[in-house]
């Protein structure tokens, strides 16, 4: 099911932000606010991390499921599998921790932050101003969506111009129907657009042939091009393309300055685009481990 992080429901933001209010979060005044590129400390992520977490051995990080190939089940089983828990499994193991993954809602994602049932928070969630309210977030995927045809791309489409006149499907209150009709203003002849409930609804319109095409979140694209291989085309651009973060409860400074250090290893040492490649998602991988850095 499609479940585009930077335009979630309303309500789940709202209770992000009475939780800011409720907990009486404290925020110690430096966090980064902007940019923030390659940590200066020349010490090891392991030994910028605090004391607390060192000597409870364990980071508790949470995810929800259901956005593959970011987080997902393992076929038949509960284990954890994907993008983000083997990310977290690398940052965890460069801070000498071992790793406990816990899947929950996504709604309650950024209030368990706060609450310290969990450490982290990994799981495809856009780094907006918003959410920055209430935490800070490690920066470590930039994406955005995708126009996705059938195989062999029978229109020529090329760009978001060449949809204007042509029948689309595009996804019930996500980033990529904003996308679509922001588009559709600008066209002469206009699309006609449908909305389906989620990605693998509006597909169907693809292969029935209500539809020429369709705009679909770049990592959710790259899955279902591979599991239905010869069904459909990817086209290469992105839109509207936004980083993903890594949470850390803005009372947690240290462990986000560990957390920072520790993707900037991966980075560094090639493991992180290793991790990325093996979901094929690696046109989505940042060359720098950033804070904060959403618009």
């Amino acid at each position: 099911m499609k479940r585009h992080r930077s335009l979630r429901c309303l309500a789940a933001l709202a209770m992000v932000a009475l939780a800011a209010t409720a907990c009486g979060r404290s925020n110690q005044g430096d966090a980064p606010t902007g940019s923030a590129s390659r940590a200066a400390d020349s010490r090891s992520a392991a030994e910028l991390l605090p004391d607390p977490y060192r000597q409870k051995g364990v980071l508790r990080v949470a995810t929800a499921v259901g956005y593959p190939p970011m987080e997902m089940y393992e076929p038949g089983t509960t284990r954890l599998t994907g993008v983000d828990p083997d990310l977290a499994k690398a940052v965890a193991g460069r801070l000498k921790l071992r790793v406990e993954l816990t899947n929950a809602a996504f709604d309650g994602l950024i209030p368990g932050l706060e609450s310290g049932r969990f450490d982290l928070v990994m799981s495809s969630m856009t780094d907006s101003a918003q959410r920055r309210q209430a935490v800070d977030f490690v920066d470590y995927f930039r994406t955005g969506g995708v126009i996705m045809t059938k195989k062999g791309n029978p229109q020529g489409i090329k760009s978001l111009a060449d949809l204007c006149g042509k029948s689309v499907v595009l996804a019930k209150g996500s980033s990529n129907l904003r996308i679509g009709e922001e588009q559709n203003a600008k066209c002469g002849e206009k699309m006609r657009i449908s909305q389906s409930e989620d990605a693998p609804t509006g597909l169907l319109q693809l292969d029935s042939g209500r539809a020429v095409a369709t705009i679909v979140d770049y990592p959710v694209a790259r899955m279902f091009t591979e599991k239905k291989s010869g069904a459909y085309e990817v086209l290469p651009e992105q839109y509207g393309t936004a980083p993903w973060g890594i949470a850390v409860s803005k009372s947690q400074a240290g462990l986000r300055d560990a957390v920072h250090k520790a993707l900037q290893e991966l980075i560094d040492s090639g493991e992180y685009r290793k991790i990325l490649n093996t979901w094929n998602v690696g046109d989505s991988a940042v060359t720098e481990a950033t804070v904060n850095d959403g618009q």
